[in-house]
Parts: structure tokens; C-alpha cells; sequence
């Protein structure tokens, strides 16, 4: 980590891991990690939401667990994997998740899409078996305000029986 300080805005040079690719950025220090992404990264996946860190919006997975990117600073994240919306795809070939979403139209707006993808990974990953109310528990931290949250129960359940 490098310092530097530029028109009284103290900047900082960081290392870091995003969707498995180390990226080196000069970003000021108050900078929220879902700024950096978004405007410093192109990443615009993460999405900007209520930055209170009450609707998910900015959910992005931090060494695999969900955490809400407007809440972050990036100097905390040195050494850390972050995975955007963005790296949930291997190249083409998307997530069993996506594909599942796209399939039964679990996705309105889109808006609340990437950050409950992300949580959903993360369950996944965790419980390939979740029942209803596990992924109800996982998703409470993401607000989505077109859906009945439905079809986005059904396309997990169905990207779960998938990729087991």
C-alpha cells in the first residue's frame, strides 16, 4: 500500500483481488469499496442502492461471504477475494444461478439481481441443499421491490438441484 496525498485528498495505491485478478488502483482513502468498483473499475454490476447498507443493492462476495460494498472501505480489503456479479460467469458460460434466473424470469427490474445472486452463491457454496427458509434467511439482507420473491426462490431451488 502506497500513500500519496493530491489537492488535500490523501490517496492510496491498492492491491486488490477482484473476481480473481489482482488489480492495482490510486484511489482516495474515504472511497467506498462499491465506488471504486463501479467508477474506478467499470464493474458496474454492483449496483448503488440506499449506501445505508439496508437493501443489498451492493452486495458483492468478500472471501466467499456476502457483504454489502457500500459499508466497505477498500484499504480494508488488501489481500482479500472480492467477487463482483461480473465474476460469477467463467468467460460465456454463465452460473447455474444466472441461467436458472433467466429461465424462470426471477428477475424484474434487475436492480436487486446482482447482490442476491451473490448471496445465493455464497448459500450455495455453503448448503447445496438449503430448504425454503434457509434461502429466505440468506436473501433477508436483499430487498427487491418488483418481485414476490417467488420465482427468485424457485430459481435457486432450481440452480441447487442443478449443480449438486
Amino acid at each position: 500500500m502506497r500513500h500519496e496525498v493530491e489537492r488535500d485528498v490523501e490517496r492510496v495505491v491498492l492491491a486488490l483481488d477482484v473476481n480473481g485478478e489482482t488489480r492495482d488502483v490510486l484511489v482516495p482513502v474515504h472511497k467506498t469499496l462499491l465506488e471504486v468498483l463501479r467508477e474506478d473499475m467499470q464493474l458496474t454490476g454492483t449496483k448503488h442502492g440506499c449506501e445505508l447498507g439496508e437493501c443489498g443493492t451492493c452486495t458483492v462476495l468478500i472471501d466467499g461471504k456476502p457483504e454489502l460494498s457500500c459499508l466497505l472501505l477498500p484499504v480494508q480489503l488488501e489481500g482479500r477475494a472480492i467477487t463482483t456479479v461480473e465474476g460469477m460467469s467463467h468467460g460465456p458460460e454463465l452460473h447455474p444461478l444466472q441461467v436458472a434466473f433467466g429461465e424462470l424470469g426471477a428477475a424484474q427490474c434487475g436492480y436487486c439481481t446482482p447482490g442476491i445472486l451473490l448471496s445465493a452463491k455464497s448459500l450455495l457454496e455453503a448448503n447445496p441443499r438449503p430448504t425454503r427458509d434457509e434461502i429466505r434467511d440468506a436473501l433477508a439482507g436483499n430487498l427487491c421491490r418488483c418481485t414476490g420473491y417467488t420465482k427468485i426462490l424457485q430459481a435457486i431451488e432450481l440452480a441447487a438441484g442443478r449443480m449438486r
